[in-house]
Order: C-alpha cells, then sequence, then structure tokens
C-alpha cells in the first residue's frame, strides 16, 4: 500500500477479527418471515445455505446488513453491521400467533475471516467480494483485536456501509451500492414498493463513492460538504480514516459528479466490489 495506489491490497493471507450478532428463528415458517421482513429472495435457500440481505424499514430506509442461512429446524440471521436489537424487535412485532416461529435470543459471535489469494483452494466464500475462508466462534476473549485502521482501510476498499456512517434512516441499499442484496422480483416484502420506484424511476440520486487525499492536502471530516466549481452541493464526507500520509473515506455523491475523478480536493472512485 504506497500513496501511489492508496487502494491496494496488502500482502495476502489477511487475517480480520469482526463481531458480529446472530439471531436463530425456529420453526418452519422461518425462511418466510425472514423473506417477507429483508430484500432478499430466501425461499429457495436449502439448509446449510447462506444468502446476503439488508432489514430495512417500510420505507426502505437501512436497519442492517444481515446474512440469512436456512437450518434444518428454521433459519439464522447474521447481523453484520447496524442495530441488531431493532431488527429483533421489528421481527417480533409482526409476527403474529398463526406464525410458526419462535424468535431466539441474540448471541454476540465473533467472524474469524482470513482474506486469501484468489488462486487458494482454502478460498470457499467471497467477504466483502474478496476471496476468504471464514468461521464463526463465540467471544472467548483471546481473539486479538482488528488493527482499526487497516479495518476501516479495507472497508472503504470496498465499499462497506457502518452505522451510523453510512447505514442509517438517510439512505437506501441502492444509494450504498448493495443492489445484490435486493430482490425486485419476489412479490411483496417490506420496502418493496419505494425500492421498486427507485429502481423503475431511476430514482436513486447519490451513490457511495470511496475517496483519497494525498498527503500534504486538506483533511476533511465526516459531514464536510462536497461542492462544485459554483458552490452546488454534489456531496458529503461520511467516513474518514487517516492514511499513509494522508486519508481515505467513503462520501454520498450526487448523481451529477458520480462520473468526477475529483471533488472538492478528494479523489473519488468506485469501491471495488461488495
Amino acid at each position: 500500500m504506497t500513496t501511489a495506489d492508496p487502494w491496494a491490497l496488502p500482502p495476502l493471507p489477511l487475517a480480520l477479527t469482526l463481531p458480529l450478532w446472530r439471531l436463530p428463528l425456529q420453526g418452519p415458517d422461518a425462511l418466510r418471515v425472514l423473506h417477507g421482513q429483508t430484500t432478499q429472495a430466501l425461499l429457495d435457500l436449502s439448509p446449510g445455505q447462506r444468502r446476503l440481505t439488508c432489514c430495512v424499514t417500510a420505507t426502505a430506509r437501512l436497519r442492517a446488513l444481515a446474512t440469512v442461512e436456512a437450518t434444518s429446524d428454521g433459519a439464522l440471521l447474521d447481523v453484520e453491521a447496524g442495530d441488531a436489537a431493532a431488527v429483533r424487535q421489528a421481527l417480533d412485532r409482526v409476527l403474529f400467533p398463526a406464525d410458526r416461529v419462535t424468535l431466539g435470543a441474540l448471541e454476540p459471535l465473533e467472524r474469524v475471516v482470513d482474506l486469501l489469494p484468489a488462486d487458494d483452494p482454502a478460498a470457499t466464500v467471497a467477504f466483502w467480494g474478496l476471496p476468504a475462508r471464514c468461521h464463526h466462534r463465540r467471544p472467548d476473549g483471546t481473539a486479538a483485536a482488528p488493527d482499526p485502521l487497516l479495518w476501516a482501510w479495507l472497508r472503504c476498499r470496498q465499499g462497506i456501509p457502518a452505522a451510523p456512517a453510512e447505514l442509517n434512516d438517510d439512505h437506501n441499499p441502492f444509494e450504498l451500492g448493495l443492489d445484490e442484496r435486493v430482490s425486485l422480483s419476489k412479490g411483496c416484502y417490506l420496502g418493496q414498493e419505494t425500492l421498486a420506484k427507485l429502481q423503475s424511476r431511476d430514482g436513486v440520486r447519490q451513490r457511495l463513492r470511496r475517496w483519497w487525499c494525498p498527503p500534504g492536502g486538506p483533511v476533511p471530516e465526516a459531514g464536510h460538504e462536497l461542492t462544485g466549481p459554483e458552490g452546488r452541493r454534489l456531496g458529503r464526507v461520511t467516513t474518514v480514516v487517516p492514511w499513509a500520509g494522508g486519508a481515505v473515506g467513503l462520501a454520498m455523491v450526487r448523481r451529477e459528479a458520480l462520473d468526477q475523478p475529483e471533488l472538492g480536493g478528494l479523489l473519488l472512485s468506485s469501491p471495488s466490489s461488495h
């Protein structure tokens, strides 16, 4: 990782240990309930299969990023970012006595991630769009904390939103580049009407972009407004990470400025992948 290319990956393998919350749902209607309350199509999952999804409000504002895994007796909802307690509360409110689902208690877990070279046969899954090997475990206090700067840099590199900077009531999944977590063909679900209108009417007015401020440049603060030559507001900085003598981060950029390589003194680029 050099100032010439602030987004170059470090030598692999690279190990990360990240927190998450697991919510078990037991009962034959578990996948049906999650199918109707999150953005992804889930009814075709077989036990052991996993799929990325978003937990949203009725107006498609983000509550959390999650993964659903089908089990032999229900499903597991792993909340990777966002308010897990609010997600559980929202699910509890929509359950009817006729729903054959029992919500379990939230359980703290750690996701152990080994990022690997693309040609490594041990890379069996994708994590944040990168080849990896992953497993989960209960926290026991022995795991070394991940380097917070390295973790934040990688999150920015891949364009992964976090709460409360990007994952909040101001943004929907399409604005944050989470299209692969959204199904527009699975029928009615929470937030579906809003997401369908955004897609069909080209209503996504801003997108998440990563930025780099080279050494010596003025480093913005989170919340800093990005303006064009005429002073028009074209974006807002959401995440700032000191890096390589300068800084990197994420920003919400308005549609008319998405193709600009530079805005407000920051060098813009699209995230690598989700």
